[in-house]
């Protein structure tokens, strides 16, 4: 008897079945990050709701449940949505469930992009020691995101060889990159004079594959531990600094400074313009505000004052 769409089948568990969906990926050059998202997102749905593959309406249901967080952030929505919307479609290719049950849209993320003013951004730089390694590193990364606006995965993962000061630019390697494709980004003179200093700084028994931007024992530096250093920063500062807080500044602080919007989206590495246009829109509320209080016609919208 023909199985039906209609259930689900259990001959696996959800983790074979996520080995199988692994493999897929990994032929088609998932990032080994990638898959310990996956690995989190899907282990902490299924955590929550262990026998909902035992039939489609369970499934739907603990689906549902898992959703309705209503103080969940929207990002936080979207990035859940994305993973196991991914999986489930991957078992209805497979025809394990007969409809994907993330059948519902995105939730919309108002003011995504968050932007560290510059006088945060001024004391920022001023707080790392650059007597030692780890200080000199810190001051380096953070100015190396302000200049090039690089995510701090790509970032971290940069080798010296990947550095070229004399030129003056930094290539993003295929491999390291978000989107798979390499790009060369240019660095400014202050940014080349640091990094040469911190690369001098290295260790001579630290060989080619050690990262730019190492811990000081020359082990690759994880973005969690710089998320943490950023977060002892932001303890002196009052004021909240991450990676991608960076990373947002560099963008609106560029536009603001007359960057094209086209050699933005090159330089930070989006694959289109979508996300770009989400910083244009930003200093275009900026361009906004300043003519409402800087347009000549509010000279001629004055109301007179009447002598008493």
């Amino acid at each position: 008897m023909g199985r039906t769409k209609l259930q689900l089948v259990t001959l696996s568990t959800w983790e074979e079945y996520f080995s199988d969906f692994i493999t897929t990926k990994k032929v088609q050059g998932l990032r080994e990050r990638t898959i310990e998202d996956y690995q989190y997102h899907l282990t902490r749905f299924f955590q929550g709701y262990p026998d909902c593959l035992e039939e489609y309406h369970q499934l739907c249901h603990g689906v549902s449940r898992y959703f309705a967080v209503s103080n969940i952030a929207p990002a936080t929505f979207n990035i859940r949505r994305k993973y196991l919307k991914c999986f489930f479609s991957y078992l209805e290719r497979e025809e394990v469930v007969h409809q994907n049950p993330v059948d519902f849209p995105l939730r919309k993320d108002e003011g995504g992009a968050r932007n560290v003013s510059r006088d945060v951004l001024t004391e920022l730089l001023k707080l790392p020691d650059r007597k030692t390694f780890t200080g000199l590193r810190d001051y380096c990364i953070v100015l190396f995101t302000l200049d090039t606006g690089t995510r701090p995965g790509e970032s971290l993962q940069l080798l010296p060889k990947d550095i070229n000061l004399p030129g003056m630019e930094v290539t993003i390697r295929g491999e390291v990159a978000k989107t798979k494709v390499t790009r060369t980004v240019p660095i400014s003179a202050l940014t080349v004079t640091y990094i040469q200093k911190l690369l001098r700084a290295r260790l001579t028994t630290w060989n080619d594959t050690v990262p730019a931007f190492c811990s000081y024992e020359g082990k690759p530096m994880l973005e969690t531990s710089w998320g943490h250093r950023l977060k002892g920063y932001s303890k002196c500062l009052g004021c909240s600094v991450t990676p991608y807080s960076l990373r947002h500044s560099f963008a609106l602080l560029y536009l603001r400074n007359g960057g094209n919007v086209f050699t933005l989206q090159r330089t930070m590495g989006h694959a289109d313009l979508n996300m770009t246009k989400r910083y244009l829109a930003l200093t275009q509320e900026d361009l906004k505000r300043e003519h409402e209080t800087a347009s000549p016609v509010n000279l001629f919208n004055k109301k007179r004052v009447k002598n008493i």
